[in-house]
């Protein structure tokens, strides 16, 4: 329970410092280098694969043999 709470509140934090630089950017005009990396930053995370399964897995599910026992490698 305390690691889901921990969790929530950094994905919160963060959130709200990509949101404050992005503001920032858009609206103030003393805006710089700082705001911008925080922005960049954030927006880059967003492009990595998050939805990545081990080798052997993804051999099996490319094979017709999905991921799991007797499924059908969806979910």
């Amino acid at each position: 329970m305390a690691v889901r709470i921990l969790r929530w509140g950094a994905l919160l934090g963060l959130g709200a410092v990509w949101w404050w630089a992005v503001l920032r950017l858009a609206l103030a005009p003393g805006a710089g280098v700082l705001e911008g990396a925080v922005a960049a930053g954030g927006w880059g995370l967003s492009l990595l694969p998050v939805h990545c399964v081990p080798k052997a897995r993804a051999v099996r599910a490319a094979r017709g043999g999905g991921g799991r026992e007797g499924g059908s490698g969806v979910g």
